[in-house]
């Protein structure tokens, strides 16, 4: 039998019930993260490069979800600018996630974890 990883939103009305999946949470995590001023890129695995080396674009990618009884842990793998306030970046990245899931899936996250992997140049120019 398959395992439900699903999450339930919302309360039975008698119309029937409305679930979500976890890698439906990864995704909206992503693009919340992205939206924030300092976070240069997400971090992701050997699969996600390879998805993005033929031009699909991950959204998912240096997120991970955890479904417990009640609870909903995000981790996030994330390289920052240099130069930024990497306590601050952090901070906004949390609530902008946060809100956005509050915002589109009414569900309340129990902890936000940012990683921060590595922290990225700004590319110089060449004349």
């Amino acid at each position: 039998m398959q395992e439900n990883n699903s999450v339930n939103v919302g309360e039975h009305t008698g119309l029937g019930k409305v679930e979500i999946a976890p890698e439906v949470i990864e995704v909206i995590a992503g693009i919340a993260a992205s939206e924030v001023e300092g976070i240069a890129a997400m971090q992701g695995n050997f699969a996600t490069g390879v998805v993005e080396a033929f031009g699909k674009k991950s959204h998912k990618k240096g997120v991970k979800v955890e479904l417990s009884d009640d609870n909903i842990v995000i981790d996030l793998f994330v390289k920052l600018k240099f130069g930024v306030s990497i306590p601050e970046v952090a901070q906004k990245a949390q609530t902008n996630i946060r809100q956005t899931l509050k915002t589109m899936t009414a569900l309340d996250i129990a902890e936000i974890n940012i990683h921060v992997v590595g922290i990225e140049m700004n590319k110089s120019e060449s004349n």
